[in-house]
């Protein structure tokens, strides 16, 4: 404890656990945007690095407890329904991490950003994209490629997972249950990475792991408000939340 208000102060913690809370709701409801919240807010009054150590202990728990909500038997079964899309995903990600100090990050997430949103017009107004049974290996090569070179390059992968996600028509809870496992999956590429990194170190370990309580009370009450939710309202509260990450990433492409 005293190592981590060393490096941030009560104030700041005490913010930092304000944004943990929130983003952990926006998670439970829609199955995805902690790292986003968590990124965007804390990085406004904490270095970089701090911040994203910090969202990094919430991640890896919270894609557990999603991925495992409805029990381990259909977590399983999901992993074998959609093994080839995480795989791709994790190959990605491994091998674009290599690729970080070559290429310009800026123009990566303007890349993805843009059709991001697009997409996210598009299904609001009412503009159905959906991929046939017989295109889902092509759509999960695709989708599976630039989420896992984006995550590897930027820490960024959920954007274009549930917009593969929402392009095959999964449903509400499957969809929920595929992300938090394709996210657990990355969480672990992630936390190996930043402990080489040495993101993760003696001093941002205590933090990440005290922010670890407000996210997951969070995303209990983000569950219950997706509990709630019909398909359609799911549906388009999803679809609200990806434009937001989807701008957000235009916005990180355009300031550098």
């Amino acid at each position: 404890m005293d190592a981590m208000f060393s490096l941030i102060g009560p104030q700041a913690f005490a913010i930092a656990a304000a944004v943990a809370l929130v983003g952990g709701f926006v998670k439970g409801t829609v199955g995805f945007a902690l790292p986003l919240v968590m990124m965007s807010g804390m990085a406004a009054f904490l270095p970089p690095e701090v911040a994203l150590a910090g969202l990094i202990g919430s991640v890896f728990l919270s894609n557990i407890w999603q991925a495992l909500r409805q029990g381990r038997r259909a977590a399983f079964e999901t992993a074998l329904k959609h093994w080839r899309f995480g795989a791709i995903v994790l190959v990605g990600m491994t091998f674009s991490a290599q690729l970080l100090p070559l290429l310009p990050q800026t123009a990566l997430l303007l890349i993805l950003g843009v059709p991001v949103s697009i997409f996210a017009v598009m299904q609001l107004a009412g503009l159905q994209i959906r991929v046939s049974p017989e295109r889902r290996g092509r759509a999960e090569l695709g989708f599976g490629t630039v989420a896992g070179i984006l995550g590897g390059l930027s820490g960024v992968w959920g954007p274009p997972t549930v917009a593969y996600l929402l392009a095959i028509g999964t449903e509400k809870s499957e969809q929920v249950r595929v992300q938090g496992v394709v996210f657990f999956l990355g969480s672990l590429v992630l936390v190996a990475a930043h402990l080489q990194s040495g993101v993760l170190n003696a001093q941002t370990i205590p933090f990440s792991l005290a922010l670890i309580v407000p996210a997951m009370l969070g995303m209990w009450l983000g569950f219950k408000a997706q509990d709630r939710m019909n398909r359609d309202q799911f549906l388009r509260a999803t679809l609200v939340v990806l434009l937001i990450a989807g701008l957000n990433l235009i916005r990180r492409g355009l300031i550098g």
